[in-house]
């Protein structure tokens, strides 16, 4: 059985964590965020989603085309 190809999505940076709960700043390290207007490519699994919808007021998702 051939594997599936994981879907890639690509994560932005929108607005600043300045002043947000340091949870939600950590979360942001940890998706690989350093500085506004960033973006980071990652594979759409079950723990990245739950990163990102923790902090989807700060980032925006879109599919990746790679």
């Amino acid at each position: 059985m051939a594997k599936k190809k994981a879907k890639m999505i690509r994560v932005t940076q929108v607005r600043s964590g300045i002043g947000r709960q340091e949870k939600h700043r950590r979360t942001l390290r940890a998706l690989g965020l350093k500085r506004h207007q960033q973006s980071v490519i990652h594979e759409e699994t079950p723990a990245i989603l739950g990163m990102i919808a923790q902090v989807s007021y700060l980032v925006r998702v879109e599919e990746d085309e790679a």
